[in-house]
């Protein structure tokens, strides 16, 4: 019987992330998937700012970006004219390191993940399927299938399943995937295509009965198209590119020149009931899976896979207790079933034939949406909402206090530091640890110095500037940020500080 501490069923995005994430800790896993190969298809194609900060934690997000196109603007269009355009640059200024959102293709972005994977000395297992699984209490017990067909068992302290909308690991923990199923057949395509839109910006169109997105492509002149398949062809079983309803393409005055990549398929809106089930643990499209809109849906995973790789790697190596994994699944499950109910509601809106919607997107959006995008506030909104960075958990119980407007819970907002503190960077530089760590913008008081140099927790403190104020955070507040940079504690003194770490075990790397 071999031995891991995690096993990670499934190499898609959310696997490869949850393995780096771990062997940046130091934690022995195996990762295996049944597919011969990596995925050969663009599939999702959003990265969004939340996720390159996860990334720049880890040192991938600069060849990230130098590989996809960034694209700052999208547009809305009704019954083929422009209604309302926001820029994303101007929106995400001063939020994020990355004000923008980014198309990256998954098929590359798996073959860079695999590549980080690969030299930091462990392969993904091809054609290595899970079929059942025993938790034993103090582990877990995995039943295997090999690419030869024999069978072996994989012994491991925990058991990841990341491996999709069929998953065999939310199969055997026996929960529910309540939810349902859009009526409408929508198509993906990868094309090549001219016209005004191909332009390296987003654009969606809603027209009476169709709805149509466009995405841009890195390579010129590309496209990816998404969009209903015609009603009188949804009953077929075999539809291709001639089953689409073209009049939308036609009213948006898109040629297209040659269809790369064409796929059909019904949109799911569906949570599990539970996420974790004793050593296993459900992420990404084993727990959740929703409509398009937003981008949403594989950085949603990757998100499920930062928040319980620290958690796991802590509790391993004993720096918390085990207790801490509890955190995880009402922590992802309240974020996945808010995201589930508002993309369901904003595509149902766009993809409905009944009359009331119809109604809404043709007469009240045209005029309500562009007054809308001339407000900053709104425009600041919407990015800070679709990029992520508005996640938080503020319910969670590893979350404590305020100071100025920072919640226990949330993001830690992103300073950069100007004038003579530019050599500074900005206050994410100290996240590239993965590790528990105090900020404090300003002076800090000598209890919390105390405090953090007992327990050998990091300190890092900041000039005050207008970028801290601007971003919420107090003159001299002490904020304690776990190792996904969410704040643990904000406005934490000495007492409550020590309490913190004391009642939830929680040690940092540096601690002894």
């Amino acid at each position: 019987m071999k031995k891991t501490e995690v096993l990670i069923v499934g190499a898609g995005p959310t696997g490869l992330v949850l393995a780096l994430w771990l062997l940046r800790r130091g934690i022995a896993l195996r990762i295996i998937d049944k597919a011969a190969q990596a995925g050969t298809t663009s599939r999702a194609l959003v990265v969004q700012p939340r996720t390159l900060e996860f990334y720049r934690e880890l040192g991938l997000a600069d060849r990230t970006v130098a590989e996809g196109l960034q694209f700052a603007a999208a547009n809305l269009w009704v019954r083929g004219r422009l209604a309302g355009r926001m820029r994303f640059a101007d929106a995400g200024t001063g939020l994020s390191p990355f004000p923008f959102l980014l198309i990256y293709a998954q098929d590359d972005h798996e073959r860079l993940l695999i590549a980080q994977l690969k030299a930091a000395g462990v392969e993904v297992e091809r054609r290595t399927e899970l079929t059942a699984f025993e938790d034993r209490g103090d582990r877990v017990v995995a039943h295997l299938k090999g690419p030869a067909g024999t069978d072996e068992l994989c012994e491991a302290a925990y058991l990841a399943g990341c491996d999709g909308a069929h998953s065999r690991v939310r199969e055997h923990l026996h929960t529910g995937f309540p939810g349902g199923t859009y009526s409408r057949v929508f198509y993906v395509a990868d094309v090549q295509a001219r016209g005004a839109v191909i332009n390296r910006e987003l654009h969606v169109a809603l027209d009476d009965v169709d709805f149509l997105a466009v995405f841009p492509l890195k390579a010129e002149g590309h496209a990816r198209l998404v969009g209903t398949v015609r009603a009188d062809a949804e009953g077929a079983g075999d539809l291709g590119w001639d089953d689409v309803s073209r009049r939308v393409l036609a009213r948006m005055h898109i040629q297209v020149d040659r269809v790369h990549w064409f796929s059909s398929y019904h949109v799911h809106h569906r949570v599990a009931q539970h996420f974790r089930g004793g050593r296993a643990f459900l992420l990404g499209d084993a727990a959740h899976i929703h409509s398009p809109v937003g981008g949403q849906g594989m950085n949603t995973g990757i998100g499920d896979a930062v928040n319980l790789a620290w958690k796991l790697a802590a509790v391993l190596r004993e720096r918390a207790a085990p207790s801490l994994l509890a955190s995880y699944e009402p922590e992802r499950i309240a974020f996945a079933r808010r995201l589930v109910a508002t993309t369901d509601r904003a595509f149902t809106l766009v993809t409905s034939e009944g009359p009331i919607a119809r109604f809404v997107r043709t007469r009240v959006v045209p005029y309500l949406l562009p007054a809308l995008f001339t407000s900053k506030a709104v425009r600041r909104f919407m990015f800070r909402t679709v990029s992520q960075i508005l996640v938080n958990y503020r319910d969670s119980p590893l979350s404590e206090g305020r100071a100025g407007r920072v919640h226990g819970g949330d993001r830690l907002p992103w300073v950069p530091f100007e004038g003579q503190a530019r050599a500074l960077g900005d206050n994410f530089a100290p996240l590239r640890t993965l590790d528990w760590q105090v900020h404090v913008h300003g002076e800090v008081q000598p209890g919390i110095r105390d405090a953090c140099n007992k327990r050998r927790l990091p300190v890092h403190a900041f000039p005050w500037c207008a970028a801290a104020q601007r971003a919420g955070l107090r003159r001299g507040a002490a904020y304690l940020v776990r190792p996904d940079g969410y704040v643990g504690v904000a406005g934490a003194d000495e007492a409550a500080l020590e309490r913190y770490l004391d009642q939830r075990s929680v040690r940092a790397a540096r601690s002894p």
